[in-house]
């Protein structure tokens, strides 16, 4: 009698526990909903990811929907009083399933456009980038073809030599240079190779002022910075596309076999099969 009893409360706590977990993924399901746009890509995507990822909690309710009636099974009569959740939950599980087999490509398809939009976009922002810099470049050399920019070119090439020979001539200064650690090492050798060689200072801030290869040398910085976020997007596409897709599609087989495995076994989907009588 004690057995029934605790048996019969063991079953009424996993009903409760699967009942509230089911409808808490149904009420975030309709949070998901509110701001959820069919004509927006990234609010389908981010829709798909928040239910794939509260898909386990309505398994784990029906599972313990379900195992409450394996355990009411174990009873003399059995519990049939009250309402019987063990059908419903059976065909919310088939529901589930179909649904989670649907979020699988549509999900990977909407990262696999969005990804193809933000490549896009990346190359349109760098192709304007360069073509600004190539006008910038253009305006510049026409005014270097007059006196006046060639004169504010040799300014501008004089004070950069000017701010090196200063801290080259400076002992105590040259010094603190090669020893301070936020320095890069690259910097320290070029001053080291000032220092042994003056000659290369000219060549450095003939260079370095040079419009056509400062021009170049940001040009090479947008493009290697086009293809790091272009690798990201790439990435970060491919990973919620597993992530997401993979969990999805996992989650439909678990919802389907629970669904269609015990609907089997009450003969529902026995497809109404009648036995043909004895003659």
């Amino acid at each position: 009698m004690v057995n029934r009893v605790n048996s019969s409360n063991g079953s009424l706590a996993l009903k409760v526990v699967g009942v509230v977990c089911i409808l808490s993924f149904f009420v975030d399901f309709a949070i998901l909903l509110m701001g959820f746009s069919p004509s927006d890509q990234q609010s389908q995507i981010g829709f798909t990811t928040g239910v794939v990822d509260r898909g386990i909690v309505p398994m784990v309710g029906l599972g313990m929907i379900l195992a409450a009636y394996w355990i009411d099974g174990f009873g003399q009569d059995g519990d049939h009083s009250g309402l019987n959740l063990k059908m419903p939950s059976l065909i919310l599980s088939s529901i589930l399933g179909l649904m989670f087999l649907l979020i699988f490509p549509l999900h990977l398809n909407n990262v696999r456009q969005a990804s193809t939009q933000r490549v896009n976009a990346i190359s349109q922002q760098a192709e304007q980038a360069e073509n600004q810099l190539s006008s910038q470049l253009n305006q510049f050399l026409n005014q270097l073809n007059n006196e006046q920019g060639q004169a504010q070119l040799e300014q501008l090439r004089s004070r950069a030599k000017a701010q090196f020979t200063q801290l080259l001539s400076n002992e105590e200064r040259y010094k603190e240079a090669l020893e301070n650690p936020q320095l890069p090492a690259q910097q320290k050798e070029l001053l080291k190779k000032f220092k042994e060689n003056p000659a290369e200072l000219d060549k450095f801030v003939a260079q370095q002022t040079d419009p056509e290869q400062v021009a170049q040398q940001r040009i090479n910085n947008i493009r290697q910075r086009k293809e790091e976020e272009e690798k990201r997007a790439k990435d970060g596409a491919w990973r919620s596309g597993i992530r997401i897709g993979v969990s999805s599609l996992l989650l439909s087989i678990g919802y389907i076999i629970i669904g269609w495995t015990g609907l089997r076994s009450m003969g529902t989907l026995q497809g109404g099969k009648r036995k043909a009588p004895a003659r």
